[in-house]
């Protein structure tokens, strides 16, 4: 395996509405709307093939890492969202870690994730990854820089090992803008059930921009591999960029249609002699509306 880095072209933006490099290592989207009732149809029929490919999963015994890393409100969080939202929480989970405990700080890197992978019948989210490492770990200082470049050195083997042993690992980076990323912030700050998702990690993140560009083109030089590539979502229109996830993740696993006859209602039995207990014995909440 050539372990050079590899050396990317960037499309300049044209009347087509091709990607352009917007000057700080992220691909920027040409703007464009989606019509909300389009939006809204395909998305349905989208969520169908995943139902359709869950099932197919459950029924060969597969595993599915997915891995969703980005910068801050690049949309990670809106695609995970409507992958799982008709799927069984049974096969598909979502894992999202947080701050690392004194014991895993102490643990090698890569242990805390390890026991969260998929066993054979299951499909695992991860928002956001060990990637942390070379990430935002690297940028703000959490880490060592021997730590930092021993993570560059054995994350192409770690996930190499991961595939060997038959997980299928697919790796999503969401590219946004720094101008759509502020608007985003701006949205937020000013939203308050979304004033959470912006966390102080995020608001220093906005002054880093060159520096998290930079820590992203070198874990793309090291970790694009050919067992598992990176996959760039451009994410200024978020409507966009969950179509054309779900649509490429769908078309990462071949799968055949398994849904079943559904079972026929046989007609309920009668009540017979059972007596409902009065409902002034129940506690029933304050009727508002």
């Amino acid at each position: 395996m050539n372990s050079k880095p590899k050396k990317r072209k960037h499309n300049r933006d044209d009347s087509e509405g091709h990607a352009i490099l917007n000057g700080s290592g992220d691909v920027k989207a040409t703007k464009h709307r989606i019509d909300q009732k389009v939006y809204e149809k395909e998305l349905a029929r989208l969520q169908i093939e995943l139902v359709k490919m869950q099932a197919w999963v459950k029924h060969e015994g597969l595993k599915v890492a997915v891995i969703f890393e980005g910068r801050d409100a690049a949309g990670k969080g809106g695609v995970i969202k409507r992958i799982t939202q008709s799927l069984n929480p049974r096969i598909c989970r979502v894992v999202a870690l947080g701050t690392p405990t004194e014991r895993e700080k102490k643990s090698w890197y890569f242990q805390r994730y390890v026991a969260h992978l998929p066993a054979a019948g299951e499909i695992v989210l991860l928002d956001r990854s060990w990637y942390n490492r070379a990430g935002v770990e690297h940028v703000m200082g959490f880490c060592s820089d021997a730590e930092y470049h021993e993570f560059l050195r054995s994350c192409p083997e770690f996930e190499r090992m991961l595939v060997r042993s038959g997980i299928q690992l697919i790796k999503y980076w969401f590219s946004v803008s720094d101008e759509e990323q502020e608007r985003r912030f701006q949205k937020r700050m000013k939203d308050p059930t979304r004033s959470w998702k912006l966390s102080p990690m995020d608001v220093e993140s906005r002054s880093r921009w060159i520096e998290y560009s930079r820590a992203k083109d070198t874990m793309f030089a090291h970790t694009d591999i050919k067992q598992a590539p990176w996959h760039v979502v451009k994410a200024d229109v978020k409507k966009c960029a969950r179509l054309n996830c779900i649509s490429h993740l769908l078309s990462m696993i071949p799968y055949r249609d398994l849904t079943p006859t559904p079972p026929k209602l046989l007609p309920r039995p009668t009540d017979g002699a059972y007596v409902r207990p009065p409902l002034e014995d129940q506690t029933f909440i304050p009727e508002i509306w």
